[in-house]
């Protein structure tokens, strides 16, 4: 017998190969993509051809800690929505293919991926 954590996991699991199937990030447009935590948000861009992160940005960091209370809301997602964006067009790259991770397009998610795209990004 397995605990409902263990098949949440599975199911989660399934739902991420599912999404990055047909995600692939290139050296021309690489992926940007998003893990969430019940305190913290965190994103990378990553080429897969290489298998470099290019920029990567989280509520865990000093800096956003101090401007944001709590890592887990609407806002902290913005916040690293804008960050990640700022420091994607500092390399360079203004195209990118969004990568949830498997999470709903709704809530953190969709507030982070609006502000990327505010400020600068296009997917």
């Amino acid at each position: 017998m397995s605990s409902i954590a263990t098949v949440k996991l599975k199911r989660q699991s399934r739902r991420e190969k599912r999404v990055r199937g047909g995600v692939r990030g290139t050296t021309a447009r690489p992926r940007l993509t998003v893990f969430r935590s019940l305190k913290n948000i965190y994103v990378q861009v990553i080429d897969d051809t290489t298998g470099r992160t290019l920029a990567s940005a989280s509520t865990a960091e000093k800096p956003v800690r101090k401007s944001v209370a709590n890592g887990g809301n609407v806002k902290a997602a913005a916040a690293i929505g804008k960050s990640i964006a700022d420091r994607a067009i500092q390399k360079g790259i203004t195209l990118v293919a969004f990568d949830r991770g498997g999470y709903r397009y709704h809530g953190r998610i969709k507030a982070l991926a609006e502000a990327a795209r505010e400020a600068g990004l296009k997917f």
